[in-house]
């Protein structure tokens, strides 16, 4: 579900107190609309960056969110949740999990504590208490990912993270901000296929929504740079219907017979939407 500006459905980034600088992100699964009516205009308030899950939700999608703490409604979730708190446990998600929940039992609590959550808050509750107890959590379990400066080679590009710049032949390619941070998102995979869900996710912190482009158009920008910069290699090649992954090729090396069809076909596919953006 896409976080929005101004609806229970949504937030925006925020500058946490303290020494966390960066958006705290939070999903909330639970089914009460008034409580999550209130809940929803006291985090907007603080500009928090959040949004709300359906209860369907698995618990391997829920790890790929990179949250900071997701906030469960247990008794909403059925039967089953039990089972779908302890996959998600199991999982050794990243993010803290709060619980608030209607009644309860010690055992309840002390199973669910046992299994890997968090804190546990009764309903009714106070939104500021809820909120207290999910900045304790985010400020235990948010960890700094530590953040390699060192320089990477590629063919002739050099993309040099302290700088958040690259280079070829020590002449700026001249990226954007966004073109850059995708670059390095596509080289932190180590050549590896990123889809154009988590490429979204990754750079503008929410899910992306069904025909939404945007990421061809900024991988279109950032191919055609490179290319300027230096034509005899290709960067980032296009996995037709499926995403990018970077690696340097000289041109002549670069496809198959079998292949460069398609290759043409997804190049000629991403120039026609960021022509039309």
């Amino acid at each position: 579900m896409q976080l929005t500006q101004a609806s229970p459905q949504g937030g925006t980034a925020f500058a946490l107190p303290g020494d966390l600088q960066t958006p705290l992100r939070v999903a909330i699964m639970d089914s009460d609309s008034g409580f999550l009516l209130v809940l929803s205009k006291r985090l907007e308030s603080l500009d928090w960056q959040h949004r709300m899950l359906p209860f369907k939700v698995s618990a391997a999608k829920l790890v790929a969110l990179e949250l900071d703490v997701l906030i469960v409604d247990l008794a909403s979730l059925g039967s089953g949740r039990w089972k779908w708190l302890e996959r998600l446990c199991a999982a050794e998600p990243e993010f803290g999990i709060v619980i608030c929940t209607g009644t309860s039992t010690v055992s309840e609590r002390v199973r669910a504590l046992r299994l890997g959550v968090d804190d546990w808050l009764s309903k009714p509750c106070h939104p500021e208490e809820l909120i207290a107890r999910v900045e304790s959590v985010g400020a235990h379990t948010r960890k700094p990912v530590p953040r390699s400066l060192e320089p990477i080679l590629l063919g002739e590009l050099e993309i040099r993270p302290a700088h958040y710049q690259a280079f070829v032949a020590g002449r700026g390619v001249g990226l954007t901000r966004r073109e850059y941070q995708l670059l390095e998102l596509l080289s932190d995979a180590g050549g590896e296929i990123l889809g154009r869900e988590l490429i979204y996710e990754r750079l503008w912190g929410y899910e992306m929504t069904r025909n939404d482009r945007s990421v061809d158009v900024f991988v279109h920008k950032l191919r055609r740079k490179l290319k300027d910069a230096s034509p005899v290699w290709d960067y980032i090649h296009t996995e037709f219907r499926v995403g990018y992954r970077l690696a340097a090729e000289r041109v002549e090396k670069l496809s198959s017979p079998v292949e460069l069809p398609l290759a043409r076909e997804a190049e000629e596919h991403e120039r026609a939407i960021a022509l039309a953006a």
